[in-house]
């Protein structure tokens, strides 16, 4: 098992908030090391150059570091050929970039697939090809939270062109079986796409395992900095595919009335690239192949346990919360209310004095009491708008672990909570 209280001693960010802050907002964004910041400020101290246009020393090491960052995280992924990751900002771009490169060729009453589950980066880019006639569609989920199989096999169809899936929900930690999925779209003719911000994190994840067509995560995520991401793509298919942006170094030669373009994975990498995001990306998968994903995965599953066991135990009043109960199938996401947080309640709230006593605590107030109480949670919609409203919700309240978070920081959320309701009189 991991030894969170050591690896907290790798993280600078604790030394300022002490022992007693329980930081617990790691599916928004994870803490950095110091090795991932020291690998970034060696970067722009000692190797700071652009990459592929200099033949001199400098460019030259920036170059090595950049492309050995993408070789590192290809052998992350098992992707077996490093030409195979695309360097992007985030999960968000990688799923813009596929929403305009493969949607070029859909055409009208074309379908895509996605979950109720997803978050609004696996939406919306999506929605852009209504303009041209595409349908979207959800596939729902079964009553223990996790998604219905039989509705995704009803509502894949021969019109199915794209079939995009997060393999853990970002809400409720749900893990859906994304090598049977993506099985089932092949079968179908669909090409593949897995969502896996919130897994690559947080488990071991192989992308030629999955055999996914495209597959696409944060580094912010996964203890490396904001600003980098990355999209795994088979290559025979990113090869096939036109650019997404154009400029400077997806080119191979431009004349005046036309361009050719530079190989993959250099043909989407337009511009500069965020070099030290890559360089720091580079060292965050250091540090957690050096824990072992499997480690990583172990790890939350007992503080997700844990978490489920207490909630019983403090028989906190009114407490609802969402998810998956079995945790084989669960990542370490724990979602909840004080009470029902119904739209209609909303309303009730915004009009009637003392509505809120009786019938919930909103949100907002509770993740301000719990920063009070030195507990770090978010709450709202949290970028899954469809899902709050397949739950009747309009908010949650979200807490998310990693490798530095302790039981006693579900200990702590849980004492808070008591102080909270206390407080609203329940």
């Amino acid at each position: 098992m991991l030894s969170p209280l050591q690896i907290k001693k790798d993280f600078p960010i604790f030394e300022r908030l002490g022992p007693d802050y329980s930081y617990l907002d790691n599916a928004a964004t994870s803490q950095k090391p110091y090795s991932v910041i020291r690998a970034m400020e060696e970067f722009y101290e000692l190797h700071n150059s652009n990459v592929h246009r200099g033949i001199y020393r400098l460019s030259e090491e920036a170059t090595n570091l950049y492309e050995k960052s993408r070789e590192k995280v290809s052998d992350f992924i098992n992707s077996k050929d490093s030409r195979q990751i695309v360097f992007v900002r985030n999960t968000t771009e990688a799923i813009n970039l596929l929403s305009y490169t493969l949607g070029r060729e859909l055409k009208k009453d074309d379908e895509i697939l996605i979950t109720i589950l997803e978050h609004h980066s696996n939406i919306v880019p999506w929605q852009f090809l209504s303009e041209k006639g595409v349908k979207l569609r959800y596939v729902m989920l079964n009553p223990d939270m996790t998604l219905d199989m039989d509705d995704l096999q009803r509502k894949l169809t021969k019109k199915t062109r794209i079939v995009s899936i997060a393999q853990s929900s970002n809400v409720l930690g749900t893990i859906s079986d994304v090598k049977e999925i993506g099985k089932i779209a092949h079968e179908n003719g669909s090409t593949f796409v897995v969502d896996a911000a919130q897994s690559v994190p947080h488990m071991p994840v192989d992308a030629t395992d999955i055999d996914a067509d495209f597959l696409a995560f944060s580094g912010h995520k996964m203890l490396g900095p904001t600003g980098i991401g990355v999209l795994y793509g088979k290559y025979d298919l990113l090869d096939r595919m036109p650019p997404f942006m154009g400029g400077g170094e997806m080119i191979s030669a431009v004349y005046q009335d036309h361009s050719t373009y530079a190989d993959v994975p250099q043909k989407y990498e337009a511009g500069t690239p965020n070099i030290e995001g890559a360089v720091g990306l580079s060292s965050a998968v250091d540090y957690l192949r050096a824990l072992g994903m499997d480690q990583v995965r172990e790890h939350e599953k007992d503080l997700i346990e844990y978490t489920l066991k207490k909630e019983e135990e403090h028989n906190v009043p009114d407490l609802i919360s969402y998810g998956p109960r079995n945790t084989e199938v669960r990542s370490g996401v724990y979602c909840f209310n004080i009470g029902e947080m119904s739209p209609l309640n909303i309303n009730d709230l915004a009009h009637e004095e003392g509505v809120q006593m009786s019938q919930a605590i909103h949100p907002h107030d509770v993740s301000e009491m719990l920063d009070d109480g030195n507990v770090a949670v978010r709450s709202g919609h949290h970028c899954a708008m469809p899902l709050a409203e397949f739950l009747n919700v309009v908010a949650t309240s979200r807490a998310s672990y990693y490798i530095y978070n302790t039981r006693e920081d579900v200990d702590r959320l849980f004492n808070v909570l008591v102080k909270v309701v206390k407080k609203y009189g329940r």
